[in-house]
């Protein structure tokens, strides 16, 4: 792994594959770190091709922490979105994009395709809209606009982000696992011993939880975004489980309803979670758009 100055802050990074082919960006989502993209996925994107490349996050991982900005108080800015006042984040989606960017520009890649899950996924729609330039095609998983008229989380999903983790290794892990277990969804076997190694992983390469304090707080800063979709025009991917408790599959559908020319495709079964067994799907649907963008 290697690390790099983009947009004022330090950001961890790989890469997998040939850097003369074409360039393949991966957004993870909210309080994740870039492991969470499986080394086994990215494999399999590179004999599709690609060059690919994953990061850490401001405030995750191993990349640049937030933490003088303090932790911010969710509930309260919870109640502020839906009373629809402006709310005042350490940093926004716009910022997190713009690390993207940077990174990009720091590699020396001018044009990527760009591939985001949850919260990643929020970001590769602002860095489309943002720095289109930069931008060959994008595929959005398991996101959404941020239309407050949508179906929300359920509850035990909720909670699954609002509760405060374990600090101790034994108790995260088993608190982890018990957490991906909810979100997982009901149409694909759990693997309970890859939950735990992941969450091992995690906690030994870096454990910080008030980093996602802030990003969810720049997730609520952002709004409904739905408008400003309306101005991508490179080839879009929009991927969603059919059972996500957390990101309901409306907002996957709002999402390519949004983005003229939008694939939509709906995995029965799949939750907020990326299942081994959708994997060939995932990457032949990527791998489809991104000749899109190729004419």
């Amino acid at each position: 792994m290697a690390r790099v100055k983009a947009n004022n802050i330090e950001i961890e990074y790989d890469t997998f594959g040939d850097p003369s082919n074409e360039p393949l960006l991966l957004i993870m989502g909210l309080g994740t770190q870039m492991i969470a993209w499986d080394p086994e996925f990215c494999q399999m994107l590179v004999e599709k091709g690609f060059y690919v490349i994953r990061f850490d996050n401001r405030d995750v991982g191993l990349s640049t922490k937030f933490e003088e900005a303090g932790v911010p108080n969710i509930m309260q800015l919870i109640q502020a979105a839906r009373s629809g006042e402006k709310i005042e984040a350490p940093y926004t989606l716009d910022d997190m994009a713009d690390d993207a960017a940077g990174l990009l520009t720091a590699l020396g890649i001018e044009k990527a395709h760009v591939c985001g899950a949850s919260m990643g996924a929020m970001i590769t729609q602002v860095l489309a809209v943002r720095h289109p330039e930069k931008v060959l095609s994008i595929t959005s998983i398991m996101g959404s606009t941020g239309n407050p008229d949508l179906p929300q989380a359920r509850p035990e999903a909720m909670q699954v982000l609002l509760k405060p983790a374990p600090t101790d290794r034994d108790g995260y892990i088993e608190d982890s696992i018990g957490r991906r277990r909810i979100l997982y969804g009901s149409g694909f076997p759990f693997d309970e011993e890859k939950a735990r190694k992941f969450a091992e992983l995690s906690y030994d390469r870096c454990f910080y939880p008030q980093g996602m304090m802030r990003q969810m707080a720049a997730i609520l800063a952002a709004g409904n975004r739905k408008g400003m979709l309306s101005t991508i025009k490179c080839p879009t991917l929009v991927i969603h489980g059919g059972d996500d408790p957390l990101v309901p599959v409306e907002g996957g559908k709002d999402t390519a309803e949004a983005i003229e020319g939008a694939e939509l495709i709906i995995i029965d079964g799949m939750g907020h979670s990326l299942p081994v067994e959708c994997w060939d799907q995932i990457i032949e649907a990527i791998a489809r758009n991104a000749a899109k963008a190729r004419g």
